[in-house]
């Protein structure tokens, strides 16, 4: 796990793919963390990739080395925000205090579940694959 949480830290921003109906949908992420085991990510509950990931959980992220490698982590978007949570990331990420709190009905954290890691050359040729 440690190894996929520093490849998307370093290699921020991050892509993450929802389902929206019958499109895909794409955006950069920059934040994660490890929790209780868990990678961990962050959005907002206003933003459509909120809604798309309460209508279907899954989703794949990806992310680039300078090298070329490339990580495709996918998994199941499982919400569990807390106050203890919301204040870990707050801590890890302060430039998150600037849109959120721990009491605000805004911020959201989300964990994934069933999670898979495949980290890739850049001709495609898988290098190794981690179940998270």
């Amino acid at each position: 796990m440690q190894e996929v949480l520093q490849f998307l830290k370093d290699n921020a921003p991050f892509y993450v793919a929802t389902v929206d109906g019958d499109k895909p949908r794409v955006r950069p992420f920059g934040f994660v963390m490890e929790h209780d085991h868990k990678l961990w990510f962050c959005t907002n509950n206003r933003k459509n990739v909120y809604k798309q990931l309460q209508a279907n959980p899954s989703v794949e992220i990806t992310a680039t080395a300078p090298d070329k490698t490339w990580l495709r982590l996918r998994g199941k978007a499982v919400f569990g925000t807390t106050r203890a949570i919301k204040a870990k990331a707050l801590e890890l990420a302060p430039v998150l205090k600037n849109m959120y709190s721990v009491d605000d009905n805004l911020f959201e954290l989300f964990y994934l579940e069933e999670a898979e890691a495949t980290f890739c050359k850049l001709t495609g040729e898988p290098i190794k694959t981690i179940k998270l």
